[in-house]
């Protein structure tokens, strides 16, 4: 969807390990940042859209979370939408307050996404992420893993789920197939987890600081065939918020170094029968349009890395490379910084830290500092357009949504 939205402001927490921090003073955090950094005070906000996906099974908050974090901060009486959509929350709140700009209804919004995951009770975490797949679906979550297995032509593993994420059996299902079909190797997974190390370890605000070899990543405990620990992106607690405005306020205000939303698009899964539909890529391809880009004009790219296998499956279905070509674009080091296309500059998911319905929002914060300029210790030099992928849940063997949108450098 084409957008003519421009951002004001952006503020972000660490992500890390907050057990003794509520959830509204995640949220309250990194909204009056963003307020700070835009300049505004928050009488100005008109309309608010408020994400969170776990809160209702690990916090026990439910319905009201947005409307919650925001009394915390003395906002009342503007409208608060509360945007529940997996790990794809917080950027489908982002594309929603975009439209309703866009479209002229409100000149000044907030979009903000938080979450708690660390909890004294760890099934806690682990059950919201299993319920992120159709669970009324006769035979559930067994049922996707046989699918996956059966095009991975791999068996299921017997302890499915024992002390991880079903989305990690997941990602190692789509995983082998991906090696047996293009040849990745896991040392191809771990170049991706070192680069984002690396990345990760100049970010400030990241869960984890520390660089990583390849052999380092390859040395690590396996969670589950062929993905060691440093591949799999891990639980967090953390809140990342954004100020719109539309293109009238931003003349109003004068804002310097605007960063335009030039497309934001929303796509959900399908039981697509053809091999190659990919719901990345219909979400991609109608941003890459909207925005009349194309993958050779982005700058930098934040993206979905919630398994380090998954960066490079994704570098093939945005367009940034061919079918199969993920393993040697990360091979060629384009995608570190200094490279021809850096991609999660943050530390991504892996290393930044995935406090799932705050991972939109904060790529897009990402995204923003770096096409200002402000991305100290990681800039990319000349950045003028950037993309952010952000996905979440699972229907059938692929995502249930996806949000990608395109954010442009004016002037």
């Amino acid at each position: 969807m084409k957008m003519n939205a421009y951002i004001a402001g952006i503020g972000m927490t660490t992500f890390g390990n907050h057990i003794d921090t509520t959830l509204k003073a995640l949220a309250g955090e990194a909204i009056q940042a963003a307020l700070a950094d835009a300049g505004m005070d928050k009488s100005m906000l008109q309309a608010a859209w408020m994400a969170n996906a776990a809160g209702s099974v690990v916090q026990g908050q439910v319905m009201i979370p947005g409307e919650v974090a925001l009394r915390n901060l003395g906002i009342g009486r503007i409208p608060v939408v509360n945007v529940e959509n997996a790990c794809a929350s917080g950027s489908t709140a982002f594309q929603q307050a975009c439209a309703m700009v866009s479209a002229g209804l409100y000149d000044v919004v907030l979009v903000c996404g938080s979450e708690k995951l660390f909890h004294e009770d760890k099934a806690r975490p682990m059950g919201a992420f299993a319920g992120a797949i159709d669970v009324e679906e006769p035979g559930g979550t067994l049922k996707i893993l046989e699918m996956l297995a059966l095009a991975a032509k791999e068996p299921i593993a017997a302890d499915v789920g024992v002390n991880r994420s079903v989305f990690m059996d997941i990602y190692s299902l789509m995983t082998k197939k991906h090696m047996k079909k293009y040849g990745s190797t896991k040392e191809h997974f771990a170049m991706v987890s070192a680069k984002n190390s690396l990345h990760g370890s100049l970010n400030p605000l990241a869960q984890f600081r520390k660089v990583l070899t390849v052999e380092e990543v390859l040395a690590a405990r396996t969670i589950i065939e062929p993905l060691t620990l440093p591949m799999c992106s891990p639980i967090g607690d953390g809140a990342a918020a954004v100020i719109l405005v539309s293109e009238r306020k931003a003349r109003e205000l004068g804002l310097r170094n605007p960063v335009r939303v030039m497309a934001c698009a929303l796509a959900t899964g399908w039981d697509w029968e053809k091999e190659g539909d990919n719901v990345g890529t219909l979400a991609a391809e109608m941003a890459y349009e909207a925005a009349g880009i194309g993958p050779q004009d982005l700058s930098l790219v934040e993206l979905h890395d919630a398994s380090a296998p998954s960066e490079i499956m994704a570098y093939e279905y945005l367009g940034l490379c061919r079918a199969g070509g993920g393993a040697e674009l990360i091979e060629s080091g384009a995608t570190r910084l200094g490279g021809r296309l850096p991609v999660n500059t943050s530390g991504g998911l892996l290393r930044k830290g995935h406090p799932v319905a705050a991972t939109g929002c904060a790529q897009i914060v990402e995204l923003v500092k770096q096409l200002q300029g402000r991305a100290d210790g990681r800039q990319v030099e000349h950045a003028r357009l950037a993309m952010a992928h952000n996905a979440g849940g699972l229907i059938g063997m692929d995502a249930a949504s996806t949000v990608v949108t395109i954010l442009g450098k004016e002037g």
